[in-house]
């Protein structure tokens, strides 16, 4: 059996047990929505959030292929784990995001002039100046999930009511920080959210490969964290079930891991080709699952989303993203000074001189 047939038929399975799904790939209603999917003003916040992320990616891509971004980490069919999980949040809780997360970070008050920024090499893209206190992007992978119990237990030992959230992709679920995390936060009974959102690829890894585990959500039981598997694809489940998961770590109750079930329809990066090790027909077959598609069809038969409505929000978003590029790029760029004056409160002697070389030649 392939790798694709096995994931299929372990996706089938779930599908059928005890993956929570509101929305069916087709945009049918399956059983009774979450009481904020009934509101059409909620639906069509979340579904612009989708839309503003897809075309965000769009212009990263073109930035990046006319040298004008670095390696970029499109979310290309993931946006609906990001955005499901932000939209679950309160402001005072703190985003962990890896590097596929920019549709949770707009949500949360990023700019898209400072993740533009920050994927252009400006680390003053990670200055955030809405949500303070999120983290910046992590590249490694997995390494912030022990990060997230930390600023969970800062929280515990506050007495505050707040919830630090972490997001990652299926590879990191096979790192020894997701484990050890995992297991801290499950000793410690701290106030995290974990959630994985299982693309289906570690870069040229398929799942199938990555572990033998039937699904991830299950490495969560195996230390004592309450897990779910999620249809990753479908917005409002995500929100559904992150929002009891971090309402829960609120309470006291602890932390919870979430398996989010969705498909990378882009490369790994703008740095990796995916032809190479996967067919464009398994590509093409994932296209129905579309999250975007799905809740747009859904909102259409119900009566609560039109084309003219498209056609204007595309126009929104697409004037905000382009207005965006046009601002980073005729800002000033920082001086090569920069690299030495935030590491010490005082440059030792040898630093201070090669910042002293490093200013003579700029």
């Amino acid at each position: 059996m392939s790798d694709e047939s096995t994931r299929r038929d372990e996706a089938e399975g779930v599908s059928a047990g005890t993956c929570r799904r509101y929305i069916s790939a087709d945009g049918k209603a399956v059983g009774e929505l979450p009481e904020f999917a009934r509101d059409r003003e909620e639906l069509s916040v979340l579904y612009r959030a989708l839309v503003l992320t897809r075309v965000f990616d769009e212009k990263a891509v073109a930035l990046q292929r006319t040298g004008r971004l670095g390696t970029f980490a499109s979310s290309l069919g993931q946006e609906a784990v990001s955005v499901g999980v932000a939209s679950a949040m309160r402001g005072e809780d703190v985003f962990v995001p890896s590097f596929r997360e920019q549709g949770g970070q707009l949500w949360r008050g990023v700019t898209p002039e400072e993740l533009m920024s920050y994927w252009g090499g400006d680390e003053r893209g990670s200055d955030f100046a809405g949500p303070r206190e999120d983290f910046p992007v992590s590249i490694p992978v997995a390494s912030h999930v022990p990060h997230a119990v930390g600023v969970a237990m800062a929280f515990q030992q506050r007495a505050e009511s707040r919830v630090a959230v972490a997001v990652f992709g299926d590879g990191a679920t096979s790192k020894g920080d997701f484990y050890e995390g995992l297991n801290m936060a499950g000793v410690w009974q701290v106030p995290a959210v974990f959630v994985a959102s299982n693309n289906q690829w570690a870069i040229s890894v398929p799942r199938a490969r990555q572990t033998a585990a039937l699904t991830l959500a299950q490495k969560g039981i195996a230390v004592g964290i309450p897990s779910e598997q999620v249809d990753g694809n479908d917005v409002i489940a995500v929100r559904a079930a992150v929002h009891a998961a971090v309402e829960r770590a609120r309470a006291g109750e602890g932390p919870a891991f979430i398996e989010a079930l969705t498909y990378r329809l882009s490369d790994h990066t703008t740095a990796d080709d995916a032809h190479r090790y996967r067919s464009d027909a398994e590509v093409s077959a994932h296209w129905r699952e579309d999250p975007i598609a799905r809740l747009r069809t859904y909102m259409v038969e119900a009566g609560c989303w039109s084309k003219v409505d498209e056609e204007s929000l595309l126009d929104d978003c697409r004037a905000r993203i382009d207005e965006a590029a046009r601002a980073v790029g005729e800002r000033p760029p920082q001086p090569v000074t920069e690299m030495f004056d935030h590491l010490f409160a005082q440059l030792p002697e040898e630093t201070a001189r090669q910042r002293n070389h490093a200013l003579s030649k700029a």
